[in-house]
């Protein structure tokens, strides 16, 4: 009769089965480390595969304090172990309790050269990297559209900004998938987006090797839009990384780099209206000084008591000017009196040099006077321009107007009015009167 047992049951067999068959115990397994993942509790779970098979392993806390290098994918090494049953999970896998390096991985030696291939031809400058749109319209995206990158992003950017965005769909892994990822890339540049994600899960070396295929990593260099690269997580750098513009460690990164925060453009907008609120103000407050101090020098008053000063110092330049004349002309009359009473012959030569030194002062003294009116003249010419300057009527001329008060003195301030009371407003071609209904002080 056929026996009946649970799956647990059989699980456990396998298990037994595993510890007491000779050649599963005490072996080294040689192969190449794939998708390794070292977790918080110390413990290794990774993949050791070969040309043909795979097979899961895992190293626990202890083992791996025993070995002296830090195990990573593509690795090539030397595991020895047992195999065992996982009974929960019906799968069997390594346990490796030591490990020895024997070299690197063929895939990590062509993504090797490859990288520095790209590099020499300057792929991978900075200097070409170009900056992202402050304010996209439209994000393209190149992934697989059932995978949770493309969840990510949308409602990543529905909550910062909502924009447009537009899906290439494209395989991500496997035979053909840099291909495809090439056509998705092409495509948005046609149709015409702001910025383009490029992206998938993490995974394992191979997983991930669409993205270190040449053809991806010259198709993101070409785009005529900034590429945003968000493969793998954190630790996992493809050759996509190093050609992006920017490089995001998840898609939710990459849609933060893509677009901005609406509340951080709220903030933005409050900080520039304090600012321009500031700026005016204190433009406000330079006007008013300037406009106090014209109002100040277009004071009727104090521009005809420079006049009637300058008219006091002209004329006495004028008394100063005649009463040197004059005193010369007295001198000169004196020396012909006592010319007179010399001799006759010395004093016809004395008269005579007089005479000549008499009409030649004279013939200066006149040009001096008209030098000295002529000079008054351009100073008075002057002081009326200037007067003219500080006119208020040639500021009314160019669009102003003057506010006198019930005693017909400028208003400089709302605060000496008072509804009911009447003001003048006189402009270029005439004036007007107006009642004050209110008013309103600036705080």
């Amino acid at each position: 009769m056929s026996e009946r047992i649970t799956v647990t049951e059989l699980n456990t067999r396998v298990k037994e089965l595993f510890s007491t068959t000779n050649g599963l115990r005490d072996i080294w397994l040689v192969g190449e480390i794939s998708n390794f993942k070292m977790y918080t509790s110390g413990h290794c779970y990774f993949t050791i595969k070969d040309n043909g098979s795979e097979i899961r392993a895992v190293m626990f806390k202890n083992a791996r304090a025993r070995i002296n290098f830090n195990p990573g994918d593509s690795m090539k090494i030397e595991a020895y172990g047992l195999l065992d049953m996982y009974v929960e999970r019906g799968s069997y896998q390594f346990i490796v309790e030591s490990m020895k390096q024997s070299g690197i991985g063929d895939l990590y030696l062509k993504y090797e050269a490859l990288k520095r291939k790209l590099e020499a031809e300057g792929l991978f400058a900075s200097e070409r990297k170009r900056p992202l749109p402050v304010y996209p319209k439209t994000i393209g995206v190149v992934t697989s559209p059932t995978g949770a990158v493309i969840h990510d992003i949308l409602t990543t950017t529905k909550r910062l900004y909502p924009v447009n965005v537009l899906l290439a769909p494209a395989q991500v892994q496997g035979e053909g998938a840099a291909q495809s990822i090439v056509k998705g890339i092409e495509l948005l540049n046609r149709v015409g987006v702001d910025v383009i994600i490029v992206g998938r899960g993490g995974g394992s070396l191979e997983d991930l090797w669409a993205f270190n295929e040449e053809p991806v990593v010259r198709a993101i260099v070409a785009s005529k839009v900034p590429v945003i690269s968000s493969v793998g997580h954190e630790t996992d750098f493809t050759l996509a990384d190093f050609a992006a513009d920017r490089r995001a460690a998840t898609p939710t990164a990459a849609a933060q780099m893509a677009v901005r925060d609406k509340m951080e453009i709220y903030r933005q907008l409050d900080d520039y209206t304090v600012r321009m609120n500031k700026a005016l103000s204190s433009v406000t407050d330079r006007m008013r000084s300037r406009f106090a101090t014209v109002d100040a020098k277009l004071s009727l008053k104090r521009a005809q008591e420079k006049v009637d000063y300058l008219g006091m110092k002209l004329d006495d330049l004028s008394k100063r000017a005649f009463s040197s004349i004059r005193d010369r002309v007295s001198i000169m009359h004196r020396r012909f009196a006592s010319c007179e009473n010399r001799p006759e012959s010395a004093l016809k030569t004395q008269v005579a040099r007089k005479r000549s030194n008499a009409s030649g002062l004279f013939a200066r003294v006149d040009p001096d006077i008209r030098t000295i009116i002529v000079s008054k003249q351009h100073a008075e010419q002057n002081l009326s321009a200037r007067l003219e300057a500080l006119s208020p009527y040639s500021v009314l001329d160019r669009g102003y107007s003057f506010v006198a008060g019930p005693d017909g003195t400028a208003v400089t301030s709302v605060k000496g009015l008072q509804p009911g009371s009447v003001i003048t407003v006189r402009m270029r071609d005439g004036k007007a009167e107006a009642n004050i209904i209110s008013k309103e002080e600036k705080e």
